[in-house]
């Protein structure tokens, strides 16, 4: 894994054996441990590290009005229950331009303001709550509504 993981060596004299991942990778999800060897003891601990992804298709940039879907995953393993989006901390209904099926958000004409930072939060039938954020660019024309603009003369137009 390396030059993706570190220890922050200044640390271990206070007991902070802390492994550091950067950037995390889905093949990462796995259980982790660390033991520790300090006279004649020695001390362990597990950590299970969970990745959640949001890819988007087609990928980055998207063009306005072309169709594009958000998948949202996770390594967790219990059946999943429900999948809630959120747009700029505010939720997606799942109706009109987009459409939520089983980890997914489909839009089906991304406009500029579409453009952000989207939220995908998972719940599964255990009852972990997992989330992750995808910022998704759009390329297009962010203007007026009408296609007039007046200007006075001798002042600029934009």
């Amino acid at each position: 894994m390396k030059p993706r993981v570190s220890i922050q060596v200044s640390a271990l004299r206070n007991g902070n054996f802390s492994l550091r991942i950067d950037p995390v990778r889905s093949e990462d999800a796995a259980l982790y441990e660390a033991q520790v060897a300090y006279d004649m003891e020695v001390q362990s601990c597990q950590v299970e590290l969970g990745v959640v992804t949001v890819t988007l298709s087609p990928p980055s940039p998207v063009v306005e009005n072309e169709p594009l879907l958000l998948r949202c995953n996770s390594s967790h393993r219990a059946s999943l229950v429900e999948t809630c989006w959120s747009h700029h901390g505010r939720p997606v209904p799942t109706s009109g331009a987009f459409c939520s099926s089983h980890g997914a958000l489909s839009i089906f004409r991304p406009t500029v303001s579409d453009s952000g930072s989207w939220l995908c939060q998972l719940r599964y039938a255990d009852n972990e709550i997992v989330s992750a954020t995808h910022n998704l660019q759009i390329l297009g024309f962010d203007g007026p509504a009408s296609p007039v603009v007046y200007a006075a003369a001798g002042s600029a137009a934009e």
